[in-house]
């Protein structure tokens, strides 16, 4: 079903040369191939913010840029590809004059991220943009030559110096790479353009990978997914771009269909209309899940259609509503008055984690042993489309113990949440027996005191009487525990 993405004609077979279209945003990076030179350009069309600028100039790499958008993105090109066989991979990055007989080329700088696996479901360009991880490889310094890249520059000889963030070298080292690991590489142009042309630049890969076999250094299906990797957004980001362009047909190009499923289950639900020429461009707008499919007509009868799909998927913010929520096991609950246990279903259509009372993250939305009273849950999602706020829920029970030091915390013993209950009654008594407190929904609670006395460090029982709803009949409930008070 899917074809090789860059060989256009025979006559760029002929000189071991692709070329391809170059992509300004990160999740549409086209996918390139070892197996010769590739040709391509920057533009000023590059300025899609994968980066929080505030983030990224911590990190070291790319905070020089002040033209695009938020100083970072400007004239770019975003490239991916997939490691073939374990080994070595380095790349030379040549600046080539906009027009024949120019001495003038451009200062071409890059970052390289990964490794990444395809197969993890991981939202890749959300953490290269977000700063979660910063770049293996990184390079924005002025060229001596219009070489840069990973290896040894081809004219100067120049080896590659060790990755330092900030360091200054023109060249950094070889990357060792592993059979299917991702990388993606975002190459950028800070200076501007008087004329607003593309800058071209030759991308050819290095290394013992590729001088072993440059048809297996890197994976050359990758690229047979001419409209990319599939694609996880959030919603409310930028439009996606599809291109039908990069193709084997080159300009032999008669129609462009384009449909989507968009409940990715095997039946066509509409077929769209591109835009540009031949139609090949469509636009993907934000919450329009789905698995979008493209067949591209030739116009001669030397070539057959070629095809492609992608999925892409748009995730929204977390919503907790307060039936998402679920006490399973409390007074209010059930029968199980220790410990409390909860748990949480939302709605969403995202890959989420929890965590209550500000500890760590879970993916299990059930969580045992829930403390009484008000809790706290945020709800992240993991594709990073957001969090919210701390959402306050009530557990009603009781706590295990008291500390009435008149610091302000746990000085008073009550059931937490005791306002939730109908007809609540508690008694309170030492381990003889002897009936110290009553307490009901409108108590403070229990001071530790005994006819105005300081009662020891001890344990102390309690029994709570009350009503609970059953199916709309009011059944009398009776609890008896006990607790600690600590002096």
């Amino acid at each position: 079903m899917r074809t090789l993405l860059f060989m256009s004609c025979a006559c760029l077979l002929l000189y071991a040369k692709s070329s391809a279209q170059s992509s300004g945003d990160c999740r549409t990076a086209v996918p390139v191939c070892a197996d010769g030179p590739i040709q391509s350009s920057v533009d000023d069309l590059g300025d899609i913010e994968d980066f929080d600028p505030d983030v990224i100039r911590q990190s070291g790499c790319l905070e020089r840029g002040q033209l695009g958008p938020g100083g970072i993105e400007h004239n770019t090109a975003w490239y991916v590809f997939r490691a073939g066989t374990d080994g070595q991979i380095g790349f030379d990055l040549e600046a080539l004059p906009v027009n024949p007989g120019d001495l003038v080329f451009s200062d071409l700088d890059f970052a390289l991220y990964g490794p990444f696996d395809q197969l993890s479901g991981e939202n890749f360009c959300t953490t290269i943009g977000d700063g979660t991880i910063q770049p293996i490889r990184c390079n924005y310094e002025y060229n001596t030559s219009n070489f840069t890249g990973l290896g040894v520059n081809p004219v100067t000889g120049q080896q590659g110096g060790i990755n330092v963030p900030g360091s200054q070298n023109t060249y950094d080292e070889f990357i060792d790479v592993l059979a299917g690991e991702i990388y993606y590489l975002f190459i950028n142009n800070y200076n501007d353009n008087p004329n607003g042309d593309p800058e071209p630049f030759t991308l050819t890969f290095t290394g013992s990978s590729v001088n072993a076999n440059q048809d297996t250094a890197l994976d050359c299906t990758l690229r047979d997914e001419f409209l990319g990797l599939d694609i996880i957004a959030c919603e409310g980001d930028p439009d996606i771009v599809l291109s039908a362009l990069n193709t084997p047909l080159g300009a032999d190009i008669a129609n462009v269909i384009w449909t989507v499923d968009y409940d990715d289950d095997g039946t066509i639900d509409d077929t769209l209309t591109g835009e540009g020429p031949f139609g090949a461009q469509l636009t993907v707008t934000s919450p329009n899940s789905g698995r979008y499919f493209v067949e591209v007509i030739p116009s001669s009868g030397f070539n057959n259609p070629v095809s492609d799909d992608i999925l892409i998927t748009f995730y929204g913010i977390p919503v907790v509503e307060p039936d998402d929520i679920i006490v399973i096991d409390d007074f209010l609950n059930s029968d199980q008055t220790d410990p409390y246990n909860i748990r949480f279903e939302l709605d969403g259509d995202g890959d989420y984690e929890y965590a209550i009372n500000g500890g760590e993250f879970q993916d299990d939305p059930t969580f045992l042993d829930v403390p009484p009273g008000i809790n706290t849950v945020i709800v992240n999602d993991k594709n990073g489309c957001g969090t919210t706020e701390p959402i306050e829920f009530l557990v009603v029970g009781y706590p295990k113990f008291f500390t009435p030091n008149g610091d302000g915390i746990h000085d008073f013993w009550q059931i937490l949440g005791i306002e939730e209950l109908t007809e609540p009654s508690v008694f309170i008594f030492d381990r003889y027996g002897k009936l110290l407190k009553q307490l009901n929904q409108n108590s403070t609670g229990w001071d530790g005191t005994f006819n105005g006395r300081d009662l020891p460090s001890s344990d102390y029982w309690f029994k709570l009487d009350y009503e609970r709803d059953e199916q709309t009949v009011l059944v009398a409930r009776t609890v008896r525990r006990h607790f600690t008070l600590k002096r």
